[in-house]
């Protein structure tokens, strides 16, 4: 069941108490949506953080954690699911939003060379925000909806069969 496996990575809230940098939203870890693990709790929370993991700003888990208290899913969930946006995967996934953000606004194709720098930043950066911009929000919004839609139907199923595992084992057998 997708409770249980959860359960084994769960964050436990009392361990974060007492920390000095929680210390401002301290008063905000004590909900308890932010940290039981339900299907209505969980997949929200996992397509929350695949949808921020696509956008190209840093600071994924942070924003995770904020829109995750706000619309109260669980914490854990929303912050770990960002991790799919990492350092190997943010060059394919900036390129094909690129690609889709240019196919859509009819852009004429430019030279797309990703450089961490100042220099680039203005230079760069310029031509090619509005297209990466829109194809991130896009690319977001899919893998959102995909991974809502999977985790959602997979919890199902465990549910499903978990319950014919337990009718069937609750059902007298025939007596010799």
């Amino acid at each position: 069941m997708p409770r249980r496996f959860f359960r084994k990575f769960a964050l436990k809230r009392e361990n974060l108490k007492g920390r000095w940098w929680l210390s401002p939203v301290e008063h905000l870890l004590h909900e308890p949506h932010l940290w039981v693990i339900r299907r209505r709790t969980v997949v929200p929370a996992f397509a929350l953080g695949l949808f921020i993991a696509c956008m190209p700003f840093p600071g994924h888990i942070l924003a995770a954690c904020l829109l995750a208290i706000l619309l109260r899913v669980n914490l854990p969930v929303a912050a770990l699911s960002t991790l799919v946006g990492n350092p190997i995967t943010f060059g394919p996934m900036f390129y094909v939003a690129y690609e889709i953000g240019r196919q859509l606004l009819r852009q004429a194709p430019q030279p797309f060379e990703v450089e961490l720098s100042f220099a680039w930043l203005f230079d760069r950066f310029v031509y090619i925000w509005q297209p990466l911009m829109l194809g991130c929000i896009l690319l977001g919004a899919i893998l959102a909806l995909i991974g809502f839609i999977t985790l959602e139907l997979l919890w199902r199923a465990s549910i499903w069969d978990y319950l014919a595992k337990k009718r069937k084992r609750s059902r007298p057998g025939p007596r010799d």
